[in-house]
């Protein structure tokens, strides 16, 4: 076994600690993964907090990885020591049902195994990436492009999939209007791969303080929704809305920007339920829909799109000590626009 030092959570709402945890033995088809960086994303302070129950603790988050292999199993064929890569949401799944079976392992039927807060299929939890190493099978490790940097590469294993997959799936594109809902870790990098598949991108935030941002992303319009006049004036407006905002909204507002047979999709994950009324749905043949990551295929070509198209995070480097202000920071939304983790002050 091998061990190794990580940021471990004892309890909910705690501050983070640095301690060791023992990784399992190289089996013939794992890759052990020397970190370089981890990213910070919302659901690792939902865990952290246990806000959205069955916390498993001591608890190390973490599931945008980036590191270099530093050895590999018998029979491991994709990866040889030194190569750049990648470890996302998840590090199991059974491989055999349907949605496996079509490289969409996020809907395992037997549920895929996350890479924190997790139990393997022998009961074992699982740590995440707040640590120097990890041990995850070849079939759930990608490769990341030369032209990216590991830092900047990091969120793309959780934000970047988060958005380019639903972007992808309800066909942005040439033609299609879509809004991104929220300037943040997930709406930043939404906005660059739906200009960049060739939609009409407006990006709908609470305040016009981001404006020149967003445009620099690649939007080509920005509204505040502070102000009630942005509903009047969007009625009716949208193919698409990317709702990546982790927090309760009034549903029925942002239904009525929706064209007919438009849809809102879901990517943030609040901690209470949404409500809303059914006649916004009814009335415009609208529908509300939520996206889960993507399959270890699709992560693949997220990070090619991404490197063939200079699509990267904004992002603050920390060191491992200041991870518990971090949190505090996302959460009062002062970070541009995602922390990434140096794991080598660990």
């Amino acid at each position: 076994m091998c061990q190794t030092r990580v940021l471990s959570v004892p309890s909910a709402k705690a501050h983070f600690e640095k301690t060791t945890i023992k990784r399992r033995e190289l089996q013939p088809h794992d890759v052990l993964i020397d970190i370089k960086f981890s990213g910070i994303c919302h659901s690792d302070i939902h865990s952290a907090h246990d806000e959205w129950g069955g916390g498993i603790f001591p608890m190390v988050p973490g599931h945008e990885i980036a590191g270099v292999v530093e050895a590999v199993g018998s029979e491991v064929t994709k990866f040889s020591i030194g190569d750049r890569v990648g470890v996302g949401c998840y590090v199991d799944s059974c491989g055999e049902c349907e949605y496996c079976l079509r490289g969409e392992e996020q809907f395992c039927t037997k549920g895929f195994v996350a890479t924190y807060n997790s139990r393997d299929y022998d009961g074992n939890p699982t740590y995440g990436g707040y640590s120097q190493k990890i041990v995850v099978k070849e079939g759930f490790v990608v490769h990341i492009p030369d032209s990216l940097e590991l830092d900047v590469a990091s969120p793309l294993l959780c934000a970047g999939i988060t958005t380019y997959s639903p972007l992808k799936h309800w066909n942005a594109g040439p033609g299609k209007k879509v809004a991104i809902l929220g300037m943040g870790g997930l709406g930043h990098m939404a906005i660059q791969y739906a200009h960049a598949m060739g939609a009409e991108v407006t990006v709908l935030s609470r305040s016009l303080n981001k404006k020149d941002e967003a445009l620099s992303f690649g939007a080509d319009h920005y509204f505040a929704t502070s102000d009630p006049e942005t509903f009047t004036e969007l009625a009716g407006r949208f193919d698409l809305i990317l709702n990546t905002v982790s927090a309760n909204l009034d549903v029925d507002a942002y239904l009525s920007i929706l064209s007919i047979d438009g849809t809102m999709v879901n990517v943030g994950a609040p901690s209470k339920p949404d409500q809303y009324n059914v006649f916004s749905l009814i009335m415009g043949r609208r529908s509300i829909a939520g996206s889960l990551v993507g399959g270890i295929r699709e992560t693949q070509e997220m990070l090619d799109f991404s490197a063939e198209h200079g699509i990267a995070p904004q992002i603050e480097v920390i060191a491992a000590d200041q991870v518990d202000e971090a949190y505090d920071r996302v959460l009062r939304s002062d970070v541009r626009y995602r922390f990434v983790i140096d794991v080598s002050t660990l």
